[in-house]
């Protein structure tokens, strides 16, 4: 049992649609949407060091190996942060419960939820790879993510949950949606906060602030899941 079953009641759906509709960008932020003892476990995995590589993308590639990193200008990088390495035979080690966290999300429980926060019928039935859409990430005080859009044809929903236990103000690593108005909307990475949102409306351009370098913190941990309609 990954959800919280008291913040998915009908009560509590309809209120999330609400959110969905009035807010500019279209999304909601829902705390303690999941288990917190199942998510403890999956954070003990998240801190063993080996699982992480580093991810570059520029906003003119995805994916960038090292030598092109190399040789492209800063205003061109938008993206260094480090993804988590799923192990390809994990049955009986801690890496399993992580691994499960990552299915359940692409799962037919937690998508049919999405589909009704979000009035729309959200399947993997024409996504090649699923499992790629769906990822832990990390990012320390020399990483970055810049304004970028994350829309796509068919792109419905982006999940950000976040898995930072006792995060400060001072941490910093706060997710910021360009909003309307010139005002941005700013939301904390606390622990099990949910963000949901339409990458496809207005003011849903977003960046992340920079996580502190004086902290005791080392990282900033979340979950990145992107879902597609039909």
């Amino acid at each position: 049992m990954w959800l919280n079953k008291q913040q998915t009641i009908r009560s509590a759906i309809r209120a999330y649609r609400k959110a969905v509709q009035r807010s500019t960008p279209s999304l909601v932020v829902i705390d303690g949407l999941f288990d917190p003892a199942r998510l403890d476990e999956v954070v003990t995995v998240l801190q063993q060091e080996q699982h992480w590589s580093t991810q570059h993308h520029s906003y003119s590639a995805l994916y960038v190996n090292n030598e092109t990193w190399q040789k492209t200008p800063d205003t061109e990088r938008f993206v260094q942060r480090d993804l988590w390495l799923r192990p390809l035979l994990c049955t009986n080690s801690p890496a399993a419960t992580a691994l499960a966290f990552l299915q359940f999300l692409r799962g037919d429980e937690f998508m049919s939820l999405l589909s009704k926060i979000f009035d729309v019928q959200i399947t993997d039935i024409n996504v090649a790879k699923p499992e790629i859409n769906t990822n832990f990430f990390r990012l320390s005080a020399r990483d970055f993510v810049n304004q970028h859009a994350d829309d796509s044809p068919g792109r419905e929903i982006c999940m950000l949950l976040y898995l930072n236990k006792d995060w400060q103000d001072h941490n910093g690593g706060e997710l910021v949606f360009i909003g309307q108005n010139e005002q941005p909307v700013t939301i904390a990475p606390l622990y099990n906060r949910c963000v949901l949102f339409d990458p496809s409306s207005e003011g849903s351009e977003h960046w992340v602030k920079p996580v502190s370098g004086d902290s005791a913190v080392a990282y900033r941990y979340n979950v990145t899941s992107w879902y597609w309609s039909e």
